[in-house]
């Protein structure tokens, strides 16, 4: 069916955004809003919306004028008998999204579509209670709606034939870009992004590393955008907890447990930005610094002026090499001679204290792993003297890297955020859910990562992957790190992910 007029039900900064997203593609759009003074406040936002677009030069008057004349506000669900297609944007909740449901049902065409913004809800449970279930779809918008690409389509088993391809060609004629799957918690970027923050929050309170670090982590060694713990402060704590709840329902399984410092901070209203305190503290709208990574100085003002570079990831020499001899720092392979740093070249599957103990200099050692970007992880072993962690500090400054603290344990602190999260994308694919490059698609539009998680993957190396995840699943014995079957089928063959 050809899609002319639609109805956006809930007119808050989500629907304000979706009613300016399809008026902007030349559809006519009933506003509706049952309370008129969220009708009176949505449509400030959505003037205000374009109202900036003109003073950027991205719209002329004329442009919004026309616009603007496509919407046609409404108080009630009457207005929406004429739409091809209803969606509703009001709270996540079920309860509510069925009485909205009930309401279209009652007004609307029997071929009109319904459609439901819900992020993380069943769509099939919101369905299964319509006259006509199998014209009911997921369209999940991402916020802000007139500038974020990704629009999940999501089909149910109940869906007639062509209904969730009609949404999926609707939102490419709003510009955006589709991925259409099937109706599981989450869909894709939930499924995948709220996992992996809830594990940051894990790694904090169980004392693995700091706020700082662990968000320096995922910005300068994995190259996301924004760390864990802040992103988690910026979609609001409360809003990640429901969602988790939705996913443990779902799946079960530590992996989609939310963690008890989660729960506790949403029970005492630290809900992040909004509140003005959530992981992080926030003064006028603005985070106030975190505590960087600084081992106590013991006296030390300079790098070490020789080094002896030992361990399994001894291609670091290479690495550290141009830069330590501009530095005016010798490297030497021996740790029999004289030294001030002993550096294992870490690998985040292989021990450092192993290799430590077998220079036979385990107080003078610290392990070093450099990340992606300029990230230098420092391990820091149970016999490690604070001279050496200090050293190891100064060394790294030195050579320009970034610096946080891991422990002796497999993933160190980049790759124990980072693997489980590629896991998460890898099962995805393998259980048939999408593809990998929709979930690359889902993540990168969605979620705003550089580059998708299975291009991540593919960067790393499989084997790499691999051998990470067994150690940390021999170590923990934590099924959210069980390596996934199709990961070890690709390692093993040598192929990639992305082609």
């Amino acid at each position: 069916m050809e899609i002319r007029e639609v109805a956006v039900v809930g007119l808050g900064t989500m629907g304000a955004g979706i009613a300016e997203v399809f008026a902007r593609a030349g559809l006519r759009v009933v506003a509706i809003e049952a309370d008129e003074a969220a009708l009176s406040r949505g449509l400030s936002i959505l003037d205000g919306s374009l109202g900036r677009a003109v003073s950027r030069g991205r719209l002329t008057s004329p442009e919004q004028d026309e616009i603007r004349g496509r919407i046609t506000p409404a108080g009630g669900f009457g207005e929406a008998a004429g739409a091809d297609l209803a969606i509703e944007v009001v709270p996540e909740q079920l309860e509510i999204k069925r009485r909205v449901f009930a309401e279209l049902d009652r007004h609307c065409r029997p071929d009109a579509i319904l459609a439901t913004n819900t992020s993380s809800l069943s769509v099939t449970d919101i369905a299964a209670p319509t006259r006509h279930p199998g014209r009911v779809v997921g369209m999940h918008f991402f916020n802000p709606a007139p500038v974020m690409r990704l629009v999940e389509v999501v089909g149910t088993v109940l869906a007639d034939d062509g209904v969730q391809a009609a949404a999926a060609d609707l939102a490419r004629r709003l510009g955006k870009t589709p991925v259409q799957v099937g109706d599981r918690a989450g869909f894709v970027a939930n499924a995948l992004l709220l996992p992996y923050l809830n594990h940051a929050v894990t790694l904090l309170e169980t004392g693995f590393a700091s706020r700082a670090d662990i968000d320096a982590a995922a910005t300068a060694g994995i190259g996301l955008p924004m760390g864990p713990l802040a992103l988690l402060d910026l979609i609001g704590l409360d809003t990640s907890l429901s969602i988790m709840e939705v996913l443990r329902e779902e799946f079960g399984g530590p992996r989609y447990t939310p963690a008890p410092l989660l729960r506790r901070l949403v029970a005492a209203g630290r809900t992040g930005r909004k509140s003005g305190r959530g992981l992080y503290q926030y003064a006028d709208g603005k985070p106030v610094s975190p505590v960087v990574t600084d081992i106590a100085n013991k006296g030390l003002t300079s790098p070490p002026a020789t080094i002896t570079l030992v361990g399994s990831g001894a291609d670091l020499e290479g690495e550290l090499g141009a830069a330590a001899a501009a530095a005016g720092i010798s490297i030497t392979p021996d740790p029999g001679q004289p030294s001030d740093l002993v550096i294992v070249a870490a690998t985040p599957d292989a021990s450092v204290l192993a290799a430590a103990l077998a220079a036979g200099r385990p107080q003078d050692t610290v392990g070093l792993h450099a990340g992606g970007g300029r990230l230098a992880e420092l391990v820091i072993t149970r016999l490690t003297s604070p001279a050496a962690a200090v050293a190891a500090q100064a060394l790294a400054g030195q050579l320009g890297l970034s610096v946080v603290l891991a422990p002796d344990r497999p993933g160190f602190l980049a790759g124990t955020l980072l693997y489980p999260h590629l896991a998460d994308a890898v099962r995805m694919v393998q259980d048939g859910y999408a593809s990998a490059a929709d979930v690359d698609t889902a993540m990168t539009l969605g979620c705003g990562y550089p580059e998708g998680p299975l291009e991540l993957l593919d960067q790393a190396g499989p084997e790499r992957a691999l051998a990470v995840l067994s150690a940390m699943y021999d170590a923990y014995g934590d099924p959210a790190f069980a390596p996934p079957p199709l990961l070890a089928e690709h390692a093993a063959a040598g192929l990639g992910f992305r082609g």
